[in-house]
């Protein structure tokens, strides 16, 4: 009996060695077939770099090209050299740039003969009006929410004028630049 238990005591000893075997086994094949590499998926589309319209204007104006380009928007015609001198030493004399801007505008709406729609004209088609006017200051077409934002403020503001538009885009900060 004692040699049948000594038997017993080695075959379960070998049966636990060989569990443990068969258990590492089984381990190691989990972790080989688990840990697969993930495939790179690709959907075919084209990498494009998204900027806003205004992106590529980065040099600012000079004072003559501003007044220049200011006064052929408004009148649609050149800028008299002396008027333009004359301009350029007032904005070089006043600190406050954009004030002495404002101010330019302003003098230059108020003259007789400034192109301007007319707001039945502005109202009779909003949309075309925005474009034309993106197309004039900004020498570009609006984005879609652009367009938008602009044809529903004037929409939603009925006493807004060619003028405001005018003098609003005469002073943006892409206006500055091209």
């Amino acid at each position: 009996m004692r040699e049948e238990t000594h038997f017993f005591k080695i075959i379960n000893m070998k049966n636990k060695f060989h569990h443990k075997k068969i258990l590492l086994l089984a381990l190691a094949l989990m972790l080989f077939f688990s840990c697969k590499r993930e495939q790179e998926v690709y959907y075919g589309v084209n990498e494009e770099g998204i900027y806003p319209p205004s992106a590529g204007k980065d040099k600012l104006k000079s004072e003559e090209q501003y007044l220049s380009i200011l006064y052929a928007n408004l009148f649609q015609t050149a800028l008299p050299v002396n008027d333009l001198v004359e301009l350029t030493d007032l904005i070089e004399s006043v600190g406050d740039k954009d004030v002495i801007h404002e101010i330019i505008i302003s003098n230059f709406m108020n003259e007789p003969t400034v192109i301007l729609p007319t707001v039945a004209e502005m109202n009779a088609d909003v949309e075309a009006f925005v474009i034309e006017v993106y197309k004039r200051f900004f020498v570009r077409n609006p984005t879609e929410a652009e367009k938008t934002y602009f044809v529903n403020y004037i929409n939603a503001h009925p006493t807004v004028t060619p003028e405001l538009i005018y003098f609003a885009f005469a002073l943006s900060n892409e206006y500055y630049f091209y």
